[in-house]
């Protein structure tokens, strides 16, 4: 829910679409127009019309499709305005989105990408942040990292899915530090091992009796930092929007006892699985499986949490919360018209622990489906304007990148 992005971006997006996307290659116009040719017979001292405020609007994003990271060191664009979300209420928020080559004279390698947001909202949320991935020459190596600051007035229900089911909600605040960077180095074609570090610092405040019990009466202020091995198969063809590919990754992180302030020495398991196939023209296929295992013992910052941005869209983030989290989701992504596109999906999630009472129960597993609108902000990397929908609720998201 920090990556909440502007409302802006769409309204300009349709706004603007229909002029910027009347070239096949999404720039401007041909200069041999019937109006570039009269101006060739004009006097000399006849003034040259300025474009308007709009229309030179229209030519910034009509140009921002356009891959320009062979010509430029950084292809930046920038917008900001009001956004909206359930959880958030009304606010505005500002986005650079930018593509950049290490080589510049490779084209089978894809371009790298960085995202620099900042939102607030008139409910007190609040957020700041840095993310990208970055390719290095001829693909041997690559990174993904990711900085911010969170400050966000949330709901809590407890822990667990019986809890989440029967506990009226209650409300505190999260402030949350949150680094991490993952570098791995190819040994065989498409497959990845390296290293993964991160950072957590979170302060929950302005917990009520209920809250405190809750979180079954935990310390409020945990640090947790991670050092992990990573090992993965990647060959999707572009990571913030594959059209085609396989990803395959395993990632284990031990959080030391030493480095935190955590009673004992923590570890935490993943493992993703996403495929994509192109099924016809402008049409993919896009298939997800993600599983998180935490320590018995690791404190509620660090639970897994269902919902959110990217999986089981539409649930609030943290109602189901627990040690270990599995979902599935099946999505078809299909470009309308020029910039335009459009999504379905549908998937189902659980979250579970070791606990008497706790374990993995097919009863408890969540649906979730919704549909969605995409409108391509930069080459390759969309806007997207969720609505998902699961049991007994459902949520309107906006966010940048595809959701897997």
């Amino acid at each position: 829910m920090f990556r909440r992005i502007v409302l802006f971006f769409m309204l300009f997006g349709s706004c603007f679409v229909v002029r910027a996307g009347a070239s096949p290659s999404g720039g401007p116009q041909s200069p041999a127009t019937p109006a570039a040719v009269d101006s060739l017979s004009l006097p000399a001292d006849t003034p040259v019309r300025r474009r308007s405020f709009v229309g030179r609007i229209i030519d910034y994003f009509g140009k921002s499709a356009v891959d320009r990271t062979f010509e430029k060191k950084i292809d930046l664009t920038f917008a900001g305005g009001p956004n909206y979300s359930k959880t958030n209420n009304f606010g505005i928020g500002v986005l650079a989105a930018g593509l950049y080559r290490i080589d510049r004279t490779d084209s089978l390698v894809p371009p790298s990408d960085v995202s620099v947001f900042a939102t607030v909202s008139i409910s007190g949320f609040y957020s700041v942040g840095v993310e990208g991935n970055t390719y290095f020459r001829r693909s041997r190596s690559k990174m993904d990292y990711q900085a911010m600051f969170v400050s966000a007035p949330r709901d809590l229900w407890g822990i667990g899915y019986c809890d989440a089911r029967r506990n009226p909600e209650t409300s505190y605040v999260e402030k949350q530090y949150k680094v991490h960077a993952r570098y791995v180095y190819r040994v065989l074609p498409h497959t990845y091992v390296g290293s993964r570090l991160s950072f957590q610092h979170t302060d929950g405040t302005k917990f009520d009796a209920a809250g405190d019990s809750y979180i079954r009466h935990q310390k409020h202020s945990y640090t947790l930092t991670g050092i992990g091995a990573i090992v993965e198969y990647d060959s999707r063809d572009f990571i913030p929007g594959p059209w085609r590919g396989l990803y395959a990754s395993l990632e284990g992180t031990i959080f030391p006892k030493a480095l935190g302030s955590c009673e004992t020495t923590l570890y935490r398991a993943t493992f993703t699985f996403d495929w994509y196939q192109r099924v016809w023209k402008d049409c993919t296929l896009a298939f997800d499986f993600y599983g998180e295992f935490n320590s018995a013992a690791a404190p509620w910052p660090m639970l897994a949490r269902m919902g959110g941005s990217r999986r089981m869209r539409g649930y609030y983030e943290g109602r189901y919360t627990d040690n270990c989290l599995l979902t599935v989701q099946l999505e078809l992504r299909q470009r309308i018209w020029r910039r335009f596109g459009c999504t379905v999906w549908g998937g189902a999630g659980n979250v579970f622990s070791e606990r008497s009472g706790d374990r993995f129960d097919w009863s408890h597993t969540l649906p979730n489906y919704g549909v969605g609108l995409r409108w391509e902000f930069k080459k390759r990397v969309n806007v997207r304007v969720d609505y998902g929908f699961g049991r007994k609720t459902s949520g309107f998201l906006l966010s940048i990148n595809e959701a897997f």
